[in-house]
């Protein structure tokens, strides 16, 4: 990460310092559970502490932290058994998404989910693990958007946000180019109007995912600034 001189130059803002702070995040310099004291990110970025106040909002929102009364902020920590749940209830979910899918997809969802496989290639030929995380988790939701049921795209919407910070934080990238293969063969059995198939992979490839999350591999502590300044 890099960091510049003073509180009014470019590159400044709050935004700019969330994004800094979240590719410390993704890249997993500040790892699950590690302590965002505004004191030192104010030292570290040359910035007032309320500038780092409104960055540090803008992560909470994101979820990418926890804003814990009377104890300050913390680089979010998903639970083994958070994750389980997750996951579960996706598969639940997502088993019978996969089958009215099927059923109902035109021509124009096929071109464009196939547009996104495109660009989640192109994420993971690149190092941002967050944009990586984010398209793997959003080719799930613009399925349930070709269905037209919004009630179901608003819940699978917060069930693959919480997803794709677990993934964010626990997934290797070998496995994240797996999730991406896995997405293209459910595409091309939705496409040949194979419902059980599309149904099979979709669930396995949920299975796949959660199996391969290493939860004993997150890290340990690290010093706030030297992560920040690496």
């Amino acid at each position: 990460m890099t960091t510049t001189q003073d509180d009014s130059g470019p590159g400044k803002g709050s935004k700019w310092i969330a994004d800094d702070i979240a590719a410390a995040i993704a890249s997993r310099q500040l790892p699950p559970g590690t302590r965002l004291r505004e004191e030192a990110l104010s030292r570290a970025y040359s910035v007032s502490r309320t500038k780092i106040r409104a960055a540090l909002l803008i992560l909470s929102k994101d979820k990418l932290i926890d804003m814990v009364p009377d104890k300050g902020a913390f680089v979010s920590q998903p639970t083994e058994q958070e994750a389980r749940d997750i996951f579960a209830a996706r598969r639940l979910i997502e088993g019978a998404l996969a089958r009215e899918f099927v059923g109902k997809a035109k021509a124009s969802d096929f071109k464009m989910l196939e547009r996104h496989l495109r660009e989640e290639r192109d994420a993971l030929s690149g190092k941002n693990s967050k944009q990586r995380s984010q398209l793997l988790g959003d080719f799930h939701v613009l399925l349930a958007q070709a269905v037209g049921n919004q009630v179901l795209t608003e819940i699978l919407q917060e069930l693959v946000a919480r997803s794709s910070l677990i993934t964010m934080l626990y997934q290797s990238e070998r496995d994240a180019a797996c999730s991406a293969d896995e997405h293209v063969e459910f595409l091309a059995a939705a496409k040949a109007g194979d419902a059980d198939k599309a149904v099979q992979l979709m669930v396995a490839h949920l299975d796949h995912v959660e199996t391969a999350l290493q939860f004993d591999h997150a890290g340990g502590k690290k010093d706030l600034v030297s992560a920040l300044l690496s």
